[in-house]
């Protein structure tokens, strides 16, 4: 016998049981899932579905949006120091991109993107320019404060990004593999290589020794 839909007595309860939802589908069926399935998923009508969120857009935007607020909170904290940020959000960042869940939205947004254009580049606005903007701006303080070596921060930001997932994501999307568990030790072995690579510059001059007079 189906269950009846949960009444909307709670809308923050029902909104995050929604995005919940959406998530799983969404990484089960890609952007094609329907708005019913989401609804059932969550296990209420519908029109409750519509009232948090006008289109299957919408929804998948939000998805978006909350996994990058997520990640962007790691980069908090000025006044620590910037291994630790940089580990903190490298393991975030891993965990999310490389889960089963992570590769699952990323092989459903590129098997949508060429019937749904827009729906990428609203994906690219809301999740990796953020997340790269984010960074870019601790990375260019590390390098105004001389924590980093000046340069391209640019540059440093897409070699960071590039390290922490990069050849891994395409190894476990296309490999059949399944991804790794969660290994702080790794992050912390890419984010020391990364500040050995971009450590300021030492000077080379050195005194001149002073000969002594005979």
């Amino acid at each position: 016998m189906p269950v009846a839909p949960l009444a909307d007595t709670d809308s923050t309860d029902c909104r995050s049981r929604l995005i919940q939802a959406a998530t799983e589908v969404f990484i089960e069926e890609g952007y094609r899932a329907s708005i019913e399935r989401v609804a059932a998923r969550a296990n209420v009508a519908r029109q409750t579905l519509y009232n948090h969120f006008p289109s299957k857009a919408d929804l998948f935007g939000e998805v978006i949006r909350q996994v990058t607020a997520a990640l962007l909170i790691t980069l908090d904290g000025k006044s620590e120091a910037l291994r630790e940020r940089l580990l903190r959000f490298g393991i975030a960042f891993r965990e999310k991109a490389l889960s089963v869940e992570g590769l699952g939205f990323y092989r459903a947004l590129v098997a949508a993107t060429p019937r749904f254009p827009e729906l990428a580049a609203s994906f690219y606005r809301s999740g990796p320019a953020q997340t790269a903007a984010r960074l870019h701006l601790v990375l260019q303080e590390a390098m105004d404060r001389g924590e980093l070596r000046s340069g391209d921060a640019d540059f440093a930001t897409v070699t960071l990004l590039s390290m922490l997932v990069g050849a891994e994501r395409s190894h476990y999307l296309l490999s059949g593999e399944p991804p790794p568990a969660p290994d702080p030790g790794r992050v912390a072995q890419i984010i020391d290589c990364y500040l050995r690579a971009f450590a300021p510059a030492v000077s080379s001059c050195q005194p001149v020794p002073q000969r002594s007079t005979p």
